[in-house]
């Protein structure tokens, strides 16, 4: 009989079984009214089914208002049985939360030693989430006790504390649960930490657990429990005023700062000697992590302390704790609440060390949530300090401990190590011998005694080459923004600047000068002397310069052979068609392109476009690529989609472009705008970046296409391979105008309208300006030469990147000396064309 077997099993051999068998006995008709549920669920699972189900609703009614009867006394009574007689394991399971509940709330005159029952009971369930629900409703009839009967239940709700900290339970129910228990604790002995709640094991809590045991004060328990209330990234206000107030009370603002420190730098927790970091991995997964899931609270309470108490002291260590629990690479398993603590912490901090923090944490942390967090962050930052958030970026730029010439030098062993940025994007390592020799290669001396030297520099190197190419796109932006600056104050950030200096000195910027009324603007050419007093400075965009001036500018840096960082003075033009002003809303101009896919998706990461990917997933049937533009303000979304019966694999092969639209920011959303409205600057940056992902993606750039077999598209590979020139082709062009003239191969080279016609001694070969496909005269018979993977045309000087009129250069320098070709493929392809 159940009841037979619920006094059996009660039975603990302590001080509480008397409790436990009076209300088992005090309630026997319940344990009746349960067995004989139970016997009616086991029928209705059997042929008795309908019969069944209906005594059962019946028995569960008669159970309801029996309980609704009871008095206090037996109403605690029948609490404790439907306790004692829950059962969670694997063979069955019966709950009576329902039941529990209701009565706990409505009954009074609860005893210390039901109490302790109850949370003993609750500590047996072997599921967390009962275990927790459980624990939730007992402490409802906890609170009801006066002092001196939580006194007496002390042992027990220790106890339970430690439980709810050794069990996987959901993070908010945990944290609930435990401030409830503390807060219990706390009104009887304010002095006293419960077991569990600072990790007895963990390297990183040390500070804490000495100063607890060699100094324990009730100012001091108070402060660990305040810091474990924290269960969300960012704290209350209240929460850190009181912070500050417990911290002073116990003293204990140098035991924080080494919690943190030993968070950012000490040895980090082994998955094999101290467990999993959390419930839901199991097996022998060996690996390393600095928190565990249960100490999360604590862990983050303690990083805010310390960025709240420390200031400026608090901010390196803030940094590398936010790169190990965030970042790749670096051995420990993530901890993105952590490393967001950590994130919004040194924002917190008010020095201006933390921009450059801020500014590294965002170049090596890849992880999309902690990037936001990074830029709510760095906004925050920036409000501290009293700038925008365009001006806390470009002074959060790392100088590296650069000189102002990008360089920097140490003697090591008698040499001479050098670290140097030359140009836009190299950054070079090398070393200097004592017979005035240079190398790029250490020499043994400095590697075999100098190794942690020599370590150092190269990781300075790489940070280095990182922050030049952060820059190089930040810069590029810029293109879009339409920013003017105060003329000392771009000196300082721009052209005095170690790293973003390299780059500024190598554009074009406009000046205008104090006192000029008409407010004109001058254009002057990279490293020139500046005329007058300048007042004023912004980047310079073909957009707003006249014909004239864009051709003179083009024409001095091909003369002078001046390469630019990025393509400014050659830069395309899109200006809005009347096509586009009659759609209005979005732009077709790229529409119906097929582009390879794959590819087509790493180049929006390139160029820091956030794209879904598309597959054969929810979600993956229509793709939309966005990227922002004038300082934020706007942005662009490139519509495309899997193309018509693409294969069968996981995503798709090639993708099909369509529209292009823009939306403009409203507060924290973003509304879709009119291409009428939005500024030209914006309009023909995200247009540029469209061109340059249909041009590089499109299967009309693939010269090997039609040896594929495939009918699929062939009308359109044959369209857009040697078709009208778009924008970018165009400006090629023109490049080519300027460069040919230079060229040892000028005299058998001509433009003649979409192509670079080269003159052979075997063949005409005509070289499209956009795809770099090509063509042989007479009949315009098709020639294929797939590229090397080696850079060509290297030795030809040009004014900008672009890997396209590369291409168009090396072919042009092949095919003019055509008789030297020893490439059997292409040899055959024009003898058959030359009959």
């Amino acid at each position: 009989m159940l009841y037979d077997a619920l006094v059996a099993e009660s039975r603990r051999n302590d001080a509480l079984d008397d409790v436990r068998s009076a209300a088992l006995h005090r309630a026997r008709w319940l344990v009746d009214l349960l067995e004989r549920q139970r016997t009616e669920f086991r029928r209705a699972m059997g042929h008795e089914h309908r019969r069944s189900r209906a005594a059962g609703a019946a028995t569960q009614a008669e159970i309801d208002g029996r309980l609704a009867a009871c008095a206090d006394e037996e109403g605690r009574a029948a609490v404790l049985c439907l306790m004692l007689a829950a059962c969670f394991d694997d063979t069955s399971l019966w709950q009576y939360d329902d039941e529990i509940g209701p009565l706990i709330s409505r009954v009074r005159g609860w005893t210390p030693d039901e109490i302790a029952v109850m949370l003993l009971r609750a500590g047996e369930y072997s599921m967390g989430y009962w275990f927790a629900r459980s624990l939730g409703m007992v402490l409802n009839a906890a609170d009801q006790l006066d002092a001196d009967g939580r006194r007496a239940v002390i042992p027990w709700l220790r106890h339970a504390h430690t439980e709810l900290m050794d069990t996987t339970v959901e993070a908010r129910l945990r944290t609930s649960l435990a401030l409830r228990l503390r807060a219990l604790l706390a009104s009887v002995d304010e002095a006293h930490i419960p077991e569990g709640l600072i990790p007895a094991d963990a390297p990183w809590a040390a500070p804490l657990r000495d100063r607890v045991k060699t100094s324990p004060t009730p100012e001091l328990a108070c402060l660990v429990r305040h810091l474990a209330s924290l269960s969300g990234p960012r704290p209350t206000q209240r929460w850190r005023r009181t912070c500050l107030e417990l911290a002073d009370a116990a003293s204990a603002r140098d035991a924080v700062a080494d919690v943190l420190r030993s968070l950012a730098g000490d040895d980090v927790l082994c998955s094999t000697g101290s467990g999993a970091h959390t419930g839901w991995i199991h097996g022998d997964h060996h690996y390393h992590y600095v928190v565990h899931q249960n100490d999360g609270d604590l862990a983050r309470g303690v990083v805010w302390a310390a960025a709240l108490t420390g200031g400026p002291a608090a901010v390196r260590h803030l940094g590398a704790l936010a790169l190990r629990a965030g970042g790749p690479g670096t051995g420990v398993i993530e901890d993105l609440k952590l490393a967001g603590a950590a994130i919004n912490a040194l924002a917190e901090t008010g020095d201006p060390d933390s921009l450059e923090a801020l500014w590294r944490l965002r170049s090596r942390i890849k992880h999309r949530a902690l990037r936001k967090q990074l830029d709510t962050a760095l906004v925050t930052a920036a409000g501290k300090q009293g700038i925008t958030a365009e001006q806390l970026i470009e002074r959060s730029v790392p100088d590296h401990g650069l000189a102002p010439d990008g360089s920097v030098e140490r003697e090591l062993g008698g040499h001479r190590v050098r670290v140097a940025i030359e140009d836009a994007a190299t950054v070079r390592l090398t070393f200097t011998r004592p017979d005035a020799g240079t190398t790029r290669t250490a020499p043994a001396a400095v590697k075999d005694g100098f190794p942690d030297e020599l370590q150092e520099l190269k990781a300075l190197a790489k940070e280095v080459r990182g922050t030049l190419s952060a820059e190089r796109a930040r810069v590029e932006a810029l293109m879009s923004a339409g920013r003017e600056w105060p003329y000392d104050e771009w000196c300082r950030y721009y052209r005095d600047h170690p790293v973003t200096g390299v780059l500024v000195r190598g554009l074009i910027w406009e000046f205008r000068n104090v006192g000029d009324a008409d407010g004109e603007w001058r254009a002057v050419a990279p490293m020139a002397e500046l005329p007058g007093e300048p007042e004023r400075v912004r980047l310079w965009h073909p957009l707003r310069a006249s014909a004239g001036d864009v051709r003179a500018w083009r024409e001095r840096l091909v003369a002078e052979r001046l390469r630019q960082p990025f393509k400014q003075a050659f830069r395309e033009i899109y200006l809005l068609t009347p096509a586009e002003e009659e759609t209005g809303v979005y732009s077709n101009r790229f529409a119906a392109h097929i582009v390879h896919y794959l590819q087509l998706y790493a180049l929006f990461k390139e160029r820091g476009w956030q794209a879904n990917f598309l597959g054969r997933h929810d979600g993956g049937y229509d793709g939309t690529a966005r990227a922002e533009f004038g300082d934020g303000g706007w942005r662009a979304c490139f519509h495309h989609e899997p193309a018509a019966d693409d294969g069968g694999g996981y995503a798709p092969e090639h993708a099909a472009t369509d529209q292009v639209r823009f939306e403009r920011r409203d507060g924290r959303r973003w509304r879709e705008a009119a291409l009428a409205e939005v500024p030209p600057l914006v309009f023909s940056e995200a247009m540029r970046d469209v061109d340059l992902f249909v041009g590089v993606t499109s299967i009309a750039a693939d010269p090997d296409w039609t040896d594929r077999g495939e009918d699929r598209w062939a009308v359109y590979w044959r369209t857009a391979t040697f078709g009208a020139l778009t924008a970018s082709a165009e400006v090629r062009r023109e490049a080519l105008e300027r460069i040919l003239p230079r060229l040892k191969i000028a005299d058998r080279c001509s433009l003649d309208g979409r192509f670079l016609v080269v003159r052979g001694d075997l063949a005409t070969y005509k070289i499209h300006l956009g795809s770099a496909n090509i063509l042989m005269q007479p009949d315009d018979a098709y020639l294929c030469i797939v590229p090397s993977r080696g850079k060509g045309g290297g030795k030809v000087f040009l004014p900008f990147e672009d890997e396209r009129l590369s291409l168009i250069l090396s072919k042009a320098f092949l095919l003019a000396a055509d008789t030297k070709i020893t490439d059997e493929t292409i040899l055959r392809q024009i003898k058959r064309g030359a009959r």
